[in-house]
């Protein structure tokens, strides 16, 4: 037996608070009766509708992908650009796991389990990605010393992020890093370099946790094994439980 709630955002629906909020305004039916409390427990052989629509029981799949630059992270756009989906296999819904900028490459996860989105990008989870970034400007020391106790703005606070420089041109005012941050706030590395007088270049994310696109094209992608999605999710749980302990300490 399972909450209804997480039944739902393991479907892929939305994710738990949203379910939570729809059962609460009587849009989830469990065997035809209206459900109006989102703690109760259902079976896999309840039927489950939430507006209407049956709830598939769907097989869970976990893709990797080197997302290209110039495709945005969405099921469909208005624009009629290049979506990720353009890439993946049209036999089955799934759907990126938050976003990157559409300028922006490297490694992207996507699936169609909404329990295991919700806990790679909700801020609590603090699961670490890697980013490799171009500057036009340099970072002076001081910066670098900013960006690792924690960048605050007028409008942000950032937590500390892990710095490594790879390379400097001065000639050209240009400096090429590596930036390690656990947080996915909106458009949040060119914001820090912004903050800082520099203008992002080129991004690639280099790494989701432990995982890398290594080996794979720009718009190539792979299944994700099923140890490292275990690995995804036990860096998460390890995470927050850290986090839990900080904040009652």
């Amino acid at each position: 037996m399972e909450r209804l709630q997480k039944v739902i955002a393991q479907a892929g629906i939305c994710s738990r608070r949203k379910a939570e909020a729809l059962i609460a305004r009587g849009r989830v039916r469990v065997n035809g009766e209206v459900i109006t409390e989102p703690g109760t427990k259902v079976s896999g052989s309840d039927t489950i509708e939430v507006n209407g629509q049956r709830l598939d029981k769907e097989e869970k799949v976990y893709y990797l992908m080197n997302k290209p630059k110039g495709t945005i992270c969405s099921v469909s756009d208005d624009k009629d650009r290049k979506t990720v989906l353009d890439y993946l296999p049209k036999d089955r819904r799934i759907y990126p796991v938050g976003r990157l900028d559409y300028d922006t490459s490297g490694i992207l996860l996507l699936t169609n389990d909404g329990e295991f989105t919700n806990r790679m990008i909700h801020p609590r989870y603090h699961i670490p990605k890697t980013y490799t970034i171009n500057l036009q400007g340099m970072l002076s020391p001081e910066d670098v010393q900013t960006l690792k106790s924690g960048l605050k703005t007028k409008t942000e606070t950032y937590q500390p992020a892990r710095v490594r420089i790879l390379q400097k041109d001065y000639t050209r005012d240009r400096m090429i890093l590596e930036l390690t941050i656990s947080e996915g706030k909106n458009h949040q590395v060119k914001n820090m370099m912004e903050a800082l007088g520099c203008e992002v270049r080129r991004l690639n994310r280099k790494s989701f946790g432990p995982l890398t696109a290594e080996g794979l094209k720009p718009g190539e992608y792979r299944r994700l094994k099923p140890h490292e999605v275990k690995e995804l999710v036990r860096l998460a749980s390890s995470a927050e439980q850290t986090d839990s302990g900080a904040r009652r300490g």
